[in-house]
């Protein structure tokens, strides 16, 4: 069930936010805990037991590493509190290995295989539960953030399940830790102004997705889905913009409304992201985009690692293990596995002799050696394989044997709706929103919810007149 689908629109959201409304606040997490299974379930059917067993076994998991701490006078370095996380790390690890990257070993071990000895496999595909990498990341820095100390384990089961379930980020993130939100899970206000906030930003988020990114989405698929030899550099070049935009818009969107959603429900999610594209390095452009993913793996990898404690050399060799795990984790291919490289490359560059020069430099300069550096590898995140990623960017800068010819009249007829859609997704890239909420306080009350209706409306207008609704995180 999409978010921006008009069956979760008047349908599923509508009677969840009433329920939680109209319920005592002693039964609400239990009611969100079961309205969440039923979100998860619309979808993913039988695959909505592997959620429930993730939350029963971490929050298992929780109570015997802070039992066996205090059996040993709150020493968590002890071996008993180590040993118990690392088979709740290990027991978490398994089935996210085993669901989204036993397809990925099986075909390259066949492939081996097959080049060396004639060989058959009779592997069946996996099916990946949907939202699997997000809540499994989050029923881990749980249980990493009790055994540290940071904090208590959760008083009941229903209130750790309801923080593992919760339908609005449990997809798409963004990935919460249950130390920021311990507090509201037991103790959140629902206030009408929180109400408002939270709807104004799911309209926006919604609007971001189905407004931007879905239009941008043909013809970011049109031009990765030509035969190489069609394509000519002003048509890579636009696919490859057009997907810049998309998947900032459709994935911000998305956390927008998840955002939105939990201020409705009480809650105060973090902020996922902030204007990447006016980055100035790649360093910042991590800072600003799916900045809960990028801190994750910061506090709980990075820094476990060493951080920039060691030497330079150990320091970059960190920054490459969280990069190319990071690649990994978006999906189960080597096209991930490269941009991860690819963004690790230049993550170390820039801690080198390029991070002094880029000190330097003009910031208009700066500015597009990090769009350049972002847009490049969009290709190999979007690309289906790293041949055609490769003779992609070879078209893209002209290296290609199709570069020679460009179809003009390919890109003017472009709609007025996918012109409409990249102008706006360049403009809305920038930070115009503070310069937006400098309009006078009563014109901002007078004006602010008609603007957000009639954008609500003109969303419900293009869902129903559309059917294309793409899903970018089903990889995810």
């Amino acid at each position: 069930m999409l978010f921006s689908s008009v069956l979760f629109i008047f349908l599923f959201l509508p009677i969840a936010l009433t329920g939680h409304l109209l319920l005592k606040k002693r039964y609400r997490n239990a009611f969100l805990f079961f309205s969440s299974l039923i979100f998860y379930a619309w979808g993913e059917t039988y695959l909505v037991l592997i959620l429930i067993a993730s939350s029963i076994v971490n929050y298992k998991f929780s109570l015997w590493v802070d039992l066996s701490i205090r059996k040993h006078n709150g020493i968590a370095n002890a071996l008993g509190p180590k040993l118990w996380l690392a088979i709740a790390i290990i027991c978490n690890l398994i089935p996210l290995f085993y669901f989204k990257y036993s397809n990925f070993v099986m075909s390259n071990l066949s492939d081996i295989l097959s080049y060396y000895i004639i060989i058959r496999t009779n592997w069946t595909e996996v099916l990946l539960p949907l939202g699997i990498s997000f809540y499994t990341f989050q029923a881990m820095s749980y249980v990493i953030d009790v055994y540290r100390r940071d904090t208590a384990p959760a008083r009941s089961y229903i209130d750790f399940a309801c923080y593992v379930t919760c339908f609005p980020q449990l997809v798409a993130g963004p990935i919460v830790r249950y130390k920021d939100i311990s507090w509201q899970i037991v103790k959140r206000s629902i206030s009408i102004d929180k109400f408002y906030d939270g709807t104004r930003l799911f309209i926006i988020g919604l609007a971001k997705k189905v407004l931007i990114a879905n239009t941008l989405a043909k013809t970011v698929d049109h031009a990765f889905s030509l035969p190489i030899d069609h394509l000519d550099v002003l048509y890579s070049w636009l696919g490859t913009i057009c997907y810049t935009l998309q998947i900032y818009y459709d994935f911000s969107g998305y956390s927008d409304m998840a955002i939105g959603m939990g201020l409705m429900l009480g809650f105060n999610f973090p902020q996922n992201f902030n204007y990447p594209y006016v980055a100035k390095s790649i360093q910042e452009f991590w800072r600003r985009w799916h900045i809960t993913l990028s801190t994750w793996f910061r506090d709980y990898l990075f820094i476990p690692l060493g951080g920039n404690r060691c030497s330079t050399w150990r320091t970059y060799s960190n920054l490459w293990i969280v990069f190319l795990l990071c690649g990994l984790w978006h999906g189960a291919s080597w096209n991930f596995i490269l941009w991860g490289a690819f963004h690790g490359f230049f993550l170390v560059l820039e801690r080198g002799g390029m991070g002094r020069l880029l000190s330097i430099l003009p910031p208009f300069i700066k500015h597009i050696y990090a769009v350049m550096a972002i847009v490049t590898g969009w290709v190999l995140f979007r690309a289906d394989t790293l041949v055609q990623a490769k003779s992609y960017l070879s078209v893209m800068y002209g290296f290609g044997d199709a570069s020679a010819g460009i179809d003009v009249y390919r890109i003017m007829g472009l709609g007025n709706d996918t012109i409409m859609a990249l102008i706006l997704g360049v403009i809305f890239s920038i930070p115009i929103g503070p310069a937006l909420r400098r309009i006078p306080a009563g014109i901002r009350f007078v004006t602010s919810p008609i603007v957000y209706f009639c954008i609500f409306l003109i969303c419900l207008t293009s869902l129903a007149s559309n059917t294309y609704n793409p899903f970018l995180y089903f990889r995810f």
